[in-house]
Protein backbone atom coordinates (compact mmCIF):
# COMPACT_ATOMS: atom_id res chain seq x y z
CA UNK A 1 0.00 0.00 0.00
CA UNK A 2 2.93 2.20 0.42
CA UNK A 3 3.97 2.13 -3.00
CA UNK A 4 0.00 3.86 -4.27
CA UNK A 5 0.85 6.08 -1.84
CA UNK A 6 3.80 7.15 -3.19
CA UNK A 7 2.34 7.44 -6.59
CA UNK A 8 1.26 10.58 -8.40
CA UNK A 9 -1.87 11.14 -9.87
CA UNK A 10 -0.84 10.89 -13.57
CA UNK A 11 1.60 8.00 -12.46
CA UNK A 12 -1.64 6.34 -11.49
CA UNK A 13 -4.04 7.26 -14.27
CA UNK A 14 -0.84 6.02 -16.69
CA UNK A 15 -0.70 3.06 -15.24
CA UNK A 16 -4.59 2.62 -14.78
CA UNK A 17 -4.95 2.78 -18.42
CA UNK A 18 -2.73 0.14 -19.21
CA UNK A 19 -4.49 -2.26 -16.78
CA UNK A 20 -7.83 -1.51 -18.78
CA UNK A 21 -5.81 -1.45 -22.73
CA UNK A 22 -4.48 -5.50 -21.57
CA UNK A 23 -7.89 -6.55 -19.79
CA UNK A 24 -9.74 -5.16 -23.06
CA UNK A 25 -7.58 -6.60 -25.42
CA UNK A 26 -7.95 -10.14 -23.69
CA UNK A 27 -6.14 -13.50 -24.01
CA UNK A 28 -5.18 -13.33 -20.32
CA UNK A 29 -5.75 -16.25 -18.27
CA UNK A 30 -8.38 -15.88 -15.46
CA UNK A 31 -5.99 -15.70 -12.64
CA UNK A 32 -3.56 -12.70 -14.99
CA UNK A 33 -7.09 -11.03 -15.62
CA UNK A 34 -8.30 -10.87 -11.93
CA UNK A 35 -4.68 -9.78 -11.12
CA UNK A 36 -4.82 -6.68 -13.11
CA UNK A 37 -8.55 -6.27 -12.28
CA UNK A 38 -7.62 -5.75 -8.62
CA UNK A 39 -4.82 -3.14 -9.34
CA UNK A 40 -7.02 -1.57 -11.71
CA UNK A 41 -8.89 -1.32 -8.46
CA UNK A 42 -6.15 -0.12 -6.17
CA UNK A 43 -5.19 2.49 -9.07
CA UNK A 44 -8.63 3.88 -9.37
CA UNK A 45 -8.60 4.64 -5.47
CA UNK A 46 -5.49 6.69 -5.54
CA UNK A 47 -6.50 8.45 -8.63
CA UNK A 48 -9.78 9.17 -6.28
CA UNK A 49 -8.29 9.88 -3.59
CA UNK A 50 -5.86 12.33 -5.99
CA UNK A 51 -8.86 13.69 -7.12
CA UNK A 52 -10.70 14.81 -3.70
CA UNK A 53 -7.88 15.85 -2.19
CA UNK A 54 -7.22 18.73 -5.53
CA UNK A 55 -11.34 19.53 -4.83
CA UNK A 56 -10.74 20.05 -1.30
CA UNK A 57 -7.74 21.97 -1.91
CA UNK A 58 -10.34 24.10 -4.55
CA UNK A 59 -13.09 24.21 -2.22
CA UNK A 60 -10.52 25.88 0.38
CA UNK A 61 -8.91 28.21 -2.06
CA UNK A 62 -12.79 29.50 -2.81
CA UNK A 63 -13.19 30.37 0.71
CA UNK A 64 -13.33 34.01 1.01
CA UNK A 65 -10.97 35.85 3.32
CA UNK A 66 -13.42 36.32 6.19
CA UNK A 67 -13.37 32.18 6.19
CA UNK A 68 -17.25 32.54 5.30
CA UNK A 69 -18.02 29.98 1.95
CA UNK A 70 -18.91 31.68 -1.18
CA UNK A 71 -21.06 30.00 -3.64
CA UNK A 72 -22.48 26.74 -2.15
CA UNK A 73 -22.27 25.30 -6.05
CA UNK A 74 -18.78 23.94 -6.52
CA UNK A 75 -17.04 24.68 -10.03
CA UNK A 76 -16.11 21.01 -10.21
Amino acid sequence: MAEEQSLSYERAREELTEVVRRLESGGLTLEDSLALWERGEQLAKVCEEWLEGARARLAAAMTDRDGQEGNDEAPF
